[in-house]
């Protein structure tokens, strides 16, 4: 568990869309179904007790299917949609409370969002979209041009700042959304969605260039999918959502290791399991070696990487080790079973 504050949390939280939404709310919260409430009073669960804590400089994936709320979720943040009941709190405050010069000021300079389809200016260049958040503040242009062109090259964007949306492709206008949310310096990041649209090769090189980026940059980043693979390879806390509420949530090796839910268990049953789990969700203590390693491994590398280097020799075993020290041991026996026991925790081994 990290040891990050939490710098959003959201409490209790629920939406129920129709006309009058307040009627219902104690009726759901005793248990009103989705399905009840929509046949027969014609209203819409949104979202049901949403508790999630979101931890600075970490990345919180929220998935799960169309339909599934997590939309909703994320445009609750930053009050684009009114909760029915709850709390979202940011750095200990409660935005529900804020009037409108403090939402506007939340929108600007604290939280930043990154849309599927870009949401560029068409008739704006490449440098002003990615200047907009500095610009509406009403900040100099001069230091505007500066911070969008830093970021534009960061994104890979150097030599387009005078272009046009439209002479780019879609993977570069999504690079220069995302130029525009870091050129705003907010702390927090909103991502609805963000690489969706995108081929799946570019796709690819987006969730790079995120992870890249968040080695720096440390941002608190709220990021919305639909696909496992993604959500895997980009969360450091995953919240899966079913019908407006989260079926189960933590870090996400952990919930590969230990679906508590069949709704869980069919979404992880066709995941590379070898490809996405790492040595460190399945080491055990330094202290079970019971003999002299055949090599060393880190906490992150993939055990589908290590099944490489044995060579496919489950007889051997390795040193874990996390900057240069030590921090476990891995049998490849473990590690089979790891593989084979897709919905079942795995007896005697860690899930961090």
């Amino acid at each position: 568990m990290s040891d990050a504050k939490i710098k959003v949390s959201i409490k209790n939280l629920y939406k129920i869309f129709g006309t009058d939404p307040q009627s219902y709310l104690e009726a759901v919260k005793q248990g009103l179904s989705k399905t009840d409430l929509k046949e027969k009073h014609n209203h819409v669960l949104g979202l049901k007790d949403i508790n999630v804590d979101m931890r600075e400089g970490e990345i919180t994936v929220i998935m799960g299917l169309s339909g599934s709320g997590k939309s909703t979720l994320i445009r609750h943040l930053n009050r684009l949609i009114e909760p029915t009941d709850g709390q979202i709190l940011v750095d200990g405050e409660d935005v529900l409370a804020y009037n409108d010069d403090k939402l506007r000021k939340l929108r600007q300079s604290r939280m930043s969002m990154v849309f599927q389809k870009f949401a560029l200016l068409p008739h704006r260049t490449v440098l002003d979209n990615a200047g907009m958040a500095p610009r509406v503040r009403g900040e100099q242009k001069a230091t505007i041009d500066q911070e969008a062109r830093k970021w534009l090259d960061r994104v890979g964007l150097k030599g387009f700042e005078n272009s046009y949306p439209h002479q780019l492709s879609g993977g570069m206008q999504q690079r220069v959304g995302l130029a525009r949310a870091l050129t705003s310096n907010a702390p927090i990041m909103l991502m609805d969605e963000a690489f969706s649209a995108l081929d799946p090769l570019i796709r690819t090189s987006m969730q790079d260039l995120l992870l890249e980026l968040q080695t720096d940059l440390h941002k608190t980043i709220i990021f919305i999918t639909h696909d496992l693979d993604e959500a895997l390879k980009l969360a450091d806390h995953l919240v899966i959502l079913k019908d407006g509420y989260v079926v189960q949530q933590g870090e996400p090796q952990h919930i590969l290791l230990n679906p508590n839910d069949p709704y869980i268990e069919d979404f992880v049953a066709d995941i590379n399991r070898a490809r996405v789990l790492r040595v460190g969700s399945i080491m055990t203590d330094a202290d079970h070696a019971t003999n002299e390693p055949d090599g060393v491994v880190q906490t992150r590398d993939t055990l589908e990487s290590v099944i490489a280097l044995a060579g496919g020799d489950t007889n051997k075993a390795y040193r874990v080790e996390e900057d240069g020290k030590t921090v476990g041991h891995l049998e490849m026996r473990d590690l089979v079973r790891a593989l084979v026991r897709p919905h079942a925790p795995v007896d005697g081994v860690r899930a961090s």
